[in-house]
This record gives structure tokens, C-alpha cells and sequence, in this order.
């Protein structure tokens, strides 16, 4: 059954942190897509600001940044269109960003299919 006021269903994402190694055996069975932690970094800076800053290293595909609740920090997740550059953000560390250094780890997270509102019931 559909109706007119349908929701757009999204699956939650899932950020997966673990050695390089495993990243290949995982990449054997899902689609993943590649990216970095930002953690410790100031709560005042923007999106713009961060993909600026990593788009030195490839294309950004994905940028959020969540404030950490009671603390004068933040953190961001940043998505790569390619392993290869995620690799290259990360390994150019350490990195200062708004002045500050920050602590970048590495993630793959399997690719979410977008859902239309027509297939939705």
C-alpha cells in the first residue's frame, strides 16, 4: 500500500575503522566507499573549510561535521570518490587545521543504494 505522503527512506551508515589489510577482504564482498575521521577539531569551522582543506587530495564526495555535545569540539567524516585518495589525505598527516591538529583515521563504509519515493510502499 502507497500513499501520497510517502517518507524517503534512508539506511543508516555505518563507519567502519580497521587495518588496511581487512579493508581488501571487505572490499572482496561490498561496494565501499572511502574516507577519514576528523576528530579534535574545532566546533566553529564549516563544511567549506574542511573540504578545502582535503580536496587538496582528491575529490570530496561526502562532508558532515557533529559537534560533540558539551565539549568544544567536533568531528567530520569526509568521503573520497577513491580509496587512493583517501590513502593520500591520510598518510599526509599530521594535519593542522584552523590552527589546531587534529587526529584523522581512516574509514570504508559499504556503499547505501539511494532509495526513490517511488519505491517506497
Amino acid at each position: 500500500m502507497t500513499s501520497d505522503n510517502t517518507e524517503r527512506k534512508t539506511a543508516s551508515r555505518v563507519y567502519i575503522s580497521l587495518p588496511k589489510t581487512y579493508m581488501a577482504d571487505l572490499a572482496k564482498k561490498y561496494e565501499l566507499d572511502h574516507g577519514l575521521v576528523v576528530k579534535d577539531q574545532s566546533p566553529y569551522l564549516n563544511v567549506g573549510y574542511i573540504q578545502a582543506y582535503f580536496g587538496e587530495w582528491g575529490t570530496i564526495t561526502s562532508c558532515q561535521i557533529k559537534k560533540i555535545p558539551n565539549s568544544e569540539k567536533a568531528i567530520a567524516f569526509v568521503r573520497f570518490s577513491k580509496e587512493e585518495e583517501a590513502d593520500r589525505a591520510d598518510w599526509a598527516g599530521p594535519h593542522y587545521i584552523g590552527g589546531m591538529e587534529v587526529t584523522v583515521k581512516r574509514f570504508v563504509s559499504p556503499k547505501i543504494k539511494e532509495v526513490s519515493p517511488r519505491e517506497v510502499i
